[in-house]
């Protein structure tokens, strides 16, 4: 049995937040120049030029890539051979999304539902635990901003409509979007499981790199096929036109009830803010 310290939990949580509100990932970095690069819009290459002047700017003076720092949602992998000593594991990340947003003059978004009080610290974080052989932790942090979260949707599909049925919802909803989740968007698409299974999956799916393949060569042509047809959709970056209007499509796929195919369709904004940690 390992033991790994609850204080060495917050302060990678606390990093974690604050570097990726201010540092944007280089496999993004890498899109934006070659979209720029590829776009024939003057509009659309102005736009791109200034996501990356944005980015240089957040990372030189380490202010936040956007004002919207988003729920604090994370993706842990704990090893049955793990013990946290010091404290409870979900209260330790919540303590650290508390002094990362706060040491890091973050925005704070979480608020009661109804009243719409806001909870002062953006807590509590969105936490998704999954148990794995091991004696590692391994904790992966993303900024879900409400801009790009209010544009996701769930839905059932009936099994007959297949991947045309799927590749037309996407279609349809990245398009009923347009400019609201601040394009270029990453699509995270996840099919099977059940009606909450299929959400959780299509937002795990956003934390791949986007200059990834997936493994499985027909789901890797599925999502080469439907970040065309997305691109094709002309909507572009923040809506004004152009060839980029996905930078990147991710795709989960896990078996389902033989009478259902859920279907969620998970939009992250531009800036694709994750960090991840091994202790």
């Amino acid at each position: 049995m390992r033991t790994i310290q609850a204080k060495d939990i917050i302060d990678a949580v606390a990093t974690m937040c604050i570097r990726a509100n201010t540092e944007l990932p280089d496999d993004v970095r890498t899109k934006f120049e070659k979209a720029m690069a590829e776009e024939d819009s003057p509009s659309a290459k102005e736009v791109l030029r200034q996501l990356l002047e944005n980015a240089d700017l957040a990372m030189k003076t380490k202010l936040p890539l956007c004002q919207d720092t988003g729920l604090a949602v994370f993706f842990v992998e704990i090893g049955e051979d793990v013990a946290v000593e010091g404290g409870n594991i979900k209260e330790a990340i919540n303590e650290g999304v508390r002094k990362g947003y706060g040491e890091g003059f973050l925005r704070k978004s979480a608020c009661d539902p109804l009243t719409r009080k806001n909870t002062g610290d953006n807590t509590p974080a969105i936490i998704h635990f999954d148990i794995v052989p091991g004696d590692k932790l391994k904790i992966a942090y993303m900024a879900k901003g409400g801009g790009a979260e209010n544009m996701s949707r769930v839905t059932m599909l009936a099994p007959a409509q297949g991947w045309e049925g799927i590749k037309k919802f996407v279609i349809e909803r990245v398009a009923e979007a347009g400019p609201n989740p601040c394009p270029p968007t990453i699509i995270g698409i996840g099919v099977g499981g059940t009606f909450d299974h299929a959400a959780r999956i299509s937002k795990k799916a956003l934390l791949r790199r986007l200059d990834d393949t997936h493994p499985d060569p027909e789901i890797a042509a599925m999502e080469k096929e439907m970040e065309d047809a997305l691109n094709k959709l002309g909507i572009g970056p923040m809506g004004l036109g152009g060839k980029t209007t996905v930078l990147g499509v991710k795709i989960a796929l896990e078996p389902c009830h033989l009478a259902s195919l859920p279907l969620a369709v998970n939009v992250q904004c531009h800036s694709q803010r994750h960090e991840e940690v091994e202790l």
